[in-house]
């Protein structure tokens, strides 16, 4: 028996699956990176995305409306690695000088990865001629471009400048 094919609209809801249950895992994950970060900056800047990831599960719920589908994310292998890696980061670093560069290094890579995955979906959205949809997703890629340039400037102005202090420090 042949397989339906399977078209841009199922590649669509699979895809928006995944930033859902990405998006979620976040939000478990943030206030244990704002736990452990040492930098009161970076502290913060965890404790800010995390009000903003609520905003995106949100703006993430509206796009399934607008689809039809009911809002379930399915397993995403990379968010999972990327966590673990932070984890380990964690256990790894704690309490030494280069944490909140390991930390906010994790905290990029999960950045990336949803630039990489609100991008693609604000494109199929549009070809797809879901114009609410395109709109919801691009504010959210507009606030992930924003978190990783501000994780970016406490890398530069703090975090890395202090690690490296602390190691020839000692």
């Amino acid at each position: 028996m042949a397989r339906k094919p399977k078209k841009l609209e199922d590649l669509f809801h699979e895809t928006l699956k995944d930033i859902y249950f990405a998006e979620n895992k976040i939000l478990k994950t943030l206030p244990k990176m704002a736990k452990a970060a040492q930098s009161p900056d970076l502290k913060a800047a965890f404790t800010q995305h995390e009000r903003e990831t609520r905003a995106q599960v949100k703006r993430l719920d509206r796009v399934f409306r607008i689809i039809g589908k009911p809002a379930r994310g399915k397993t995403c292998a990379a968010i999972n690695g990327i966590a673990e890696e932070g984890s380990e980061i964690m256990k790894d670093f704690k309490g030494m000088p280069a944490l909140d560069a390991g930390l906010l290094a994790a905290a990029q890579a999960v950045e990336h990865y949803e630039i990489s995955r609100y991008g693609t979906l604000s494109t199929w959205a549009e070809e797809l001629g879901y114009d609410e949809a395109v709109q919801l997703l691009e504010e959210t890629l507009t606030e992930e471009k924003n978190t990783d340039k501000t994780l970016t400037g406490i890398a530069k102005s703090v975090v890395n400048v202090e690690a490296e202090k602390e190691e020839e420090d000692a």
